[in-house]
């Protein structure tokens, strides 16, 4: 609403018409005697209009009090700037006119305490509630990666408990293990591409195609995992064709690249569990990822400097590259010279190296697709980690690799 100027009052000094009337001056009926009396010599009455309630209202008249504002009108107030030869504004400084009261400023603790304070108004009286800006809260500070670190420890011991009781009590319950960890992976990407990019690749038989290179992967080996692979890619085709043949292509795209990013690659898991010494090359392959993942993190927050690929993942660095190759390096020369028959330590330096480079680069491949698709992780499914396919990314590409090369040394 625009400002409402206060009804001024007369000035000092200056006579007021409507006094004069109401005591029989000039204005009133009839000419005033010598001695200031009407000419008629009765009282002189009051003219028409001018009784006690139109008494002008103002700061020379103490004994008038404002009318109260009508509910829910809201009075705006202008403030004038504020400078060196202005005069000061009503509440600051001397008041502008005798009896005019003076209005403190609030104090810190008044405004620190989140309490309104009022600015003085034009209209005697009365005041102009301004809330108080509520004091800047301290920001809580964040954990590094934005991880709950103690449900990521937690989550990190469960999965580790699992792991190891399929393998070392009934060898092929790991296998369900590998089975629901492809599916539920697979399930995590044809989601986030439908949420993203509107990408609709058939989820069923990519599901029933990825069990069954698994399960042929570990029964039959790499020929039937391959064939499995194949039929997969036709069952996509032939199921998307029950939708509009828009965007066809785009979506058997997708569904043939995730068939093999997925369950593809995790039949190599398999077909390392199905040697003799299964369990053990399982926990080697585990051990030297996990070791590439654990060395890069621990050497590049303490050392790194020079980033590794600073449009793709900032937080990685050569500093942390080197150090992961060293620890997986380390940790393969062990376990292949302890837990491997007829493995040797240089075999196992090797194996680690080239896990540390495969491990990095799957989680730089993955890194690339959630930059694409606009998201930080992949799935919720693992309190402080993410989904299922943000602990498969370094996984995933490194299985082929240390499959091969244990095929190479000690056989399959």
């Amino acid at each position: 609403m625009p400002p409402v100027p206060a009804e001024a009052g007369p000035l000092p000094g200056t006579p007021d018409p409507g006094r004069r009337a109401a005591r029989g001056g000039p204005a009133a009926h009839g000419r005033p005697s010598a001695h200031g009396r009407p000419a008629t010599g009765g009282p002189a009455e009051p003219a028409e209009g001018l009784g006690r309630e139109s008494r002008p209202s103002g700061p020379l008249f103490r004994g008038d009090q404002p009318e109260p504002a009508p509910p829910g009108v809201t009075e705006t107030v202008v403030l004038r700037a504020i400078s060196d030869d202005a005069p000061p504004a009503p509440g600051h400084g001397a008041p502008p006119h005798p009896g005019a009261p003076v209005h403190p400023a609030p104090s810190a603790n008044h405004l620190a305490a989140g309490q309104p304070h009022f600015v003085p108004s034009s209209h005697p009286g009365q005041e102009t509630p301004v809330a108080a800006q509520p004091a800047p809260q301290p920001q809580p500070r964040k954990q590094r990666g934005g991880r709950n670190l103690q449900a990521a420890i937690g989550v990190g011991v469960g999965l580790g408990a699992v792991i190891v009781a399929s393998l070392f009590v009934v060898k092929a319950l790991f296998l369900v293990v590998v089975m629901a960890a492809a599916a539920v992976g697979v399930w995590e990407l044809t989601s986030r591409l439908a949420e993203r990019k509107q990408i609709k690749a058939p989820l069923i038989p990519l599901v029933v195609g990825g069990i069954a290179m698994v399960a042929t992967g570990y029964w039959s080996g790499i020929q039937w995992a391959a064939a499995s692979l194949a039929l997969t890619g036709l069952a996509v085709m032939v199921w998307r064709m029950a939708e509009p043949p828009e965007d066809y292509l785009r979506d058997i795209t997708a569904g043939v690249f995730t068939a093999f990013y997925v369950p593809f690659l995790a039949t190599f898991v398999a077909m390392m569990l199905a040697a003799d010494d299964g369990p053990q090359r399982i926990v080697l392959f585990l051990i030297v990822t996990i070791c590439s993942d654990t060395g890069a993190y621990a050497v590049g927050y303490k050392f790194g400097k020079t980033k590794l690929a600073p449009t793709i993942s900032p937080g990685k660095t050569r500093e942390g590259l080197a150090g992961g190759i060293g620890l997986s390096m380390l940790a393969g020369a062990l376990l292949m010279e302890l837990i491997i028959d007829g493995g040797s330590w240089w075999q196992g330096l090797i194996l680690g190296g080239c896990a540390a480079v495969t491990a990095t680069l799957g989680d730089l491949g993955e890194s690339m697709i959630k930059r694409d698709l606009g998201i930080k992780d992949m799935g919720t499914l693992l309190p402080g980690h993410g989904g299922i396919m943000d602990r498969l990314d370094s996984l995933l590409p490194t299985a082929p690799v240390v499959w091969l090369l244990l095929a190479a040394f000690v056989g399959s």
